[in-house]
């Protein structure tokens, strides 16, 4: 009797060995390819004015065999704090990275810590920006904050202590970062799922692509947004001053506008004026964008190659976005920073063909806090309780998402920093965007001295107009038409502030710890 227990126990924990290898065998593995400041729009498969020119054809057939998200955001369209929130799922305020100044520890890098209790190896390789060592992660090789486009230092996990652990390297960096997940994926140890993200600097500015790309797009005209010369119905008070007295200072420009930073004075020596800067300076500005946007795609067909050769290709979760949007030239806008759609909106592509059936489009408004519980549910786990973010795993099976949020938050909040972008937050529907610009650098005045540069900025004040923005965006998309004021939308301005006032409690969002803001908060409310 005894001999006939063993022999059942020996069996029962052979089926047990035997269903646990099975499920993770099952566990996909997860590649987060994340590119710096790419537009939706600098991508073909989105269908922009730019669609035409043939800069992406590895990522529309990824979108063509996969899914695209029409309605991706982040909820604070600047690098660090974007990062931040994909790594925590979680809003600024709750992982604290409000902006470029905050750091990311081990001990909130959460994705990774919770992909390693599933049974997943981690990385990260190319850009981090988070500060802080990724040591949650089982390996990491990164450039130092931006790091350089060619010829890039890295610091790299078993090399040193940090940040000392500098490592060199010959080339462009987005061939570079290619290679380097490629021979990492090379001497994995593939017995266990691994989760890799991999993140390329370009297209940051200023926009230094492989010099073989120089010849793309020479001889093309580079199709421009009407917005980029004519616009007299956009913004209010808070983004271009009372009768436009401050159109020369917020917000960096293509054209020769604004006083301080512009596309004329840096590509073209400030020699030209008028509609001719803004027609040669934009131009410029595209074409070494687009160069870099071209050197990704190529280097992701490489890689795509890799993984089909090797066998990874069908039961690999891959994701393809930016940390955040990036105007192009959009009401003659540089850089990133503004709720406007070109710069809050993230591309968002998935490929896992034992899921996603081909040729899908979605209109689901998700948000960078989502990516971390989607992630974390399609390896076998489920949300952890201090994520914010929701997994839209349904969604990727073809189901119908149950109590999906209606509203998308937003935040920046640096204001005025580098390219002197006013602090304001918002929300936006599939239809509507509401905005408001509260003008005021969250820190105190005297902390706010000593950490930028005081309270004015080159004789100005550094509290810009406190004012509101609506945009009807089924009715205008391209958000050409400030309708605040328009006594035919007061119903759905009103919901749309109920909306915000409930998700910044929800979140966490509030400004219960800066005074002088909620008083501005509070007198412009029903302004």
């Amino acid at each position: 009797m005894n001999v006939l227990i063993r022999k059942l126990l020996i069996l029962a924990s052979c089926l047990l060995f035997c269903v646990e290898l099975q499920a993770k065998a099952k566990q996909p593995n997860i590649i987060f390819i994340m590119s710096d400041d790419h537009a939706a729009n600098a991508i073909g498969a989105y269908g922009s004015r730019l669609a035409g020119l043939d800069l992406t054809p590895n990522l529309d057939r990824l979108a063509e065999e996969g899914i695209l998200f029409e309605n991706a955001f982040c909820n604070n369209s600047i690098c660090t704090p974007s990062r931040a929130s994909i790594i925590t799922g979680q809003y600024p305020q709750t992982n604290g990275v409000l902006d470029l100044d905050h750091k990311l520890g081990p001990e909130k890098q959460y994705l990774p810590k919770e992909l390693k209790k599933l049974g997943y190896s981690t990385a990260v390789i190319g850009k981090w920006h988070l500060k802080k060592e990724p040591a949650a992660f089982d390996y990491y090789k990164v450039l130092p904050s931006q790091g350089k486009y060619f010829n890039p230092t890295f610091l790299e996990k078993g090399k040193g202590e940090w940040p000392k652990n500098k490592v060199e390297s010959e080339g462009h960096s987005t061939d570079v970062i290619t290679d380097l997940s490629i021979d990492y994926l090379k001497n994995l140890d593939k017995s266990k799922p691994f989760f890799l993200m991999h993140h390329y600097k370009a297209p940051h500015d200023f926009f230094e692509y492989a010099p073989r790309y120089e010849e793309f797009l020479a001889k093309t005209e580079i199709p421009e947004p009407s917005s980029l010369y004519y616009q007299p119905n956009w913004g209010s008070e808070g983004t271009r001053g009372k009768d436009g007295s401050l159109e020369n200072y917020i917000g960096t420009s293509v054209s020769d506008r604004h006083m301080y930073r512009n596309y004329n004075d840096i590509f073209l020596d400030g020699k030209f004026e008028g509609n001719e800067a803004t027609h040669l300076a934009y131009q410029r500005y595209m074409k070494d964008y687009l160069r870099c946007v071209k050197g990704i795609d190529d280097n992701l067909g490489r890689f795509f190659d890799y993984l089909k050769k090797e066998g990874l290709w069908e039961n690999t979760v891959i994701i393809y976005t930016g940390d955040q949007g990036m105007m192009l030239g959009e009401h003659d806008l540089q850089d990133k920073r503004w709720m406007y759609e070109e710069s809050m909106q993230m591309p968002y592509i998935m490929h896992y063909p034992k899921m996603i059936e081909s040729g899908r489009v979605t209109d689901l408004l998700v948000n960078n806090t989502d990516f971390a519980p989607t992630m974390i549910e399609l390896a076998g786990g489920k949300t952890p309780d201090y994520m914010q973010g929701k997994s839209f795993k349904r969604t990727l099976e073809g189901k119908e998402e149950k109590d999906w949020r209606k509203a998308t938050y937003y935040r920046y909040w640096m204001h005025i920093i580098h390219h002197y972008v006013p602090a304001h937050f918002g929300v936006r529907t599939k239809d509507y965007k509401l905005i408001f610009y509260y003008g005021k650098h969250y820190l105190p005045e005297e902390e706010f001295k000593n950490f930028y540069w005081g309270k004015t900025y080159h004789g100005i004040e550094k509290e810009t107009p406190h004012t509101w923005e609506f945009y009807d965006l089924k009715n205008d998309p391209q958000e050409m038409v400030n309708r605040y004021n328009n006594p035919e939308y007061k119903h759905i301005i009103a919901q749309l502030k109920e909306e915000l006032k409930r998700q910044r409690i929800e979140l966490n969002e509030t400004d219960e710890a800066y005074p002088e803001i909620q008083a501005i908060v509070d007198a412009y409310w029903d302004k």
